[in-house]
């Protein structure tokens, strides 16, 4: 990363804002560039500041962090979205990766992981917990297994996909596959290209939706 991660923090709290400010300016790659206090100030300020990061908590007044997620991506797809809650209630988690979101955190963790978690949402690496995957599943496949080989991705692509749906790491998938990170980089850089796709969240429902990829529970 040459360039400092465009951050904005969402929180109709004033301390936890000031709480996720003082985690993340201990790490110099993120810039905070400006903080918003509702849904609705967030996706004003996100048209004004084009941020390329955004910390959106989900309970919020005027409307809520799902309502502005989704304003937000579909008038800026390219922004990456991080929920940030104390709950781990797997339905708004799961309903703001619907509404496009590239992940969550809780705002226990240690700030350690929050650096890790980002920086890997920032280069489209940061992998998805198997139970999310799943509900992914029973939301968007068609239910229609196509059998035949309509897939364009080579059998490493659908080896590195089928790992990518378990939830797995770059880190994962590589020491899986015996090749190494850098190599697991660049075929997810193709896989996205041939399918057209952004990120690891679209591929999921994608090959689920295409049936490259079956539930084994």
């Amino acid at each position: 990363m040459t360039q400092p991660i465009r951050l904005m923090l969402v929180d109709d709290h004033a301390q936890a804002r000031q709480a996720m400010r003082e985690i993340i300016e201990t790490d110099p790659v993120f810039d905070i560039i400006c903080e918003a206090t509702n849904g609705e100030e967030a996706v004003s300020l996100a048209a004004y500041w084009m941020p390329d990061l955004i910390l959106m908590d989900i309970k919020m007044p005027k409307l809520d962090g799902l309502g502005a997620t989704k304003i937000i991506k579909e008038q800026f797809p390219y922004v990456k979205i991080v929920m940030v809650t104390v709950s781990d209630d797997i339905t708004h988690l799961f309903e703001a990766l619907k509404r496009g979101a590239q992940g969550y955190l809780l705002k226990n963790l240690n700030p350690i992981s929050w650096h890790e978690y980002l920086r890997a949402v920032a280069i489209d690496e940061a992998p998805m917990s198997r139970e999310i995957a799943l509900r992914l599943l029973k939301e968007f496949s068609t239910g229609k297994y196509d059998d035949s080989d309509n897939s364009p991705l080579t059998h490493r692509e659908k080896e590195i996909l089928e790992c990518v749906a378990k939830g797995n790491s770059n880190r994962d998938i590589a020491s899986s596959l015996a090749i190494s990170e850098h190599t697991v980089k660049n075929h997810l850089k193709n896989i996205l290209h041939k399918l057209h796709l952004g990120n690891r969240v679209q591929l999921m429902r994608y090959a689920y939706d295409k049936g490259w990829i079956k539930d084994k529970g």
